[in-house]
């Protein structure tokens, strides 16, 4: 049986959407989430140093956009693992061809895609449905000295949230907008 990871490749580099491969038979399914050989080939290198869960009770809810900045810049690897969410992540790398452009995708428990984020991106996602939850692996620690986030009604952003937001937190809620000569951050 074939255990290997389809990643697929979006416009923006680094930016990558992966499908595990169910192995399904009369008790359930297996599938394998993280492999190392297998992420080196989209130049994952770096270590998984963290694997946080997140659970969204209400339909609507809005989280991010988030991002660290250097030297706690970290890749994520998102995946919904109950209930669906619209992800987004937007591309803030100063010099980059894809800069101030954004993507977005559904991650639910029944299409099994995972999102890999690269270093240099925002992430956010509004919940579709009640209870969603998903898991991230990171591979940098969390730092609180070094944690952004862009406004996530931020009309520079241009985000489409598919659903009315009924919850934000004040942090996200109250992120200042971009100045209109912002230049990106620097990655790596």
């Amino acid at each position: 049986m074939d255990k290997k990871l389809n990643i697929i490749n979006t416009n923006f580099l680094g930016l990558h959407i992966v499908e595990p491969n169910r192995m399904k038979d009369e008790r359930g399914y297996f599938q394998r989430l993280f492999c190392s050989n297998e992420f080196a080939k989209i130049n994952l290198d770096k270590p998984i140093v963290n694997i946080n869960h997140s659970m969204t009770q209400k339909k609507g809810t809005i989280r991010g956009m988030h991002f660290q900045y250097q030297p706690y810049a970290e890749i994520k690897i998102v995946k919904c693992i109950k209930g669906a969410i619209f992800d987004v992540a937007i591309d803030i790398r100063q010099g980059s061809p894809t800069f101030m452009q954004s993507y977005s995708i559904e991650l639910s428990d029944k299409n099994n895609l995972m999102l890999v984020i690269p270093e240099g991106f925002a992430h956010g996602f509004q919940s579709l449905e009640e209870n969603s939850e998903i898991i991230y692996f990171v591979t940098n620690h969390y730092s609180k000295e070094n944690e952004s986030g862009l406004n996530p009604f931020d009309p520079r952003l241009n985000i489409n949230w598919p659903l009315e937001c009924n919850f934000i937190s004040q942090k996200d809620k109250n992120s200042k907008l971009l100045p209109n000569d912002f230049q990106g951050i620097v990655s790596c």
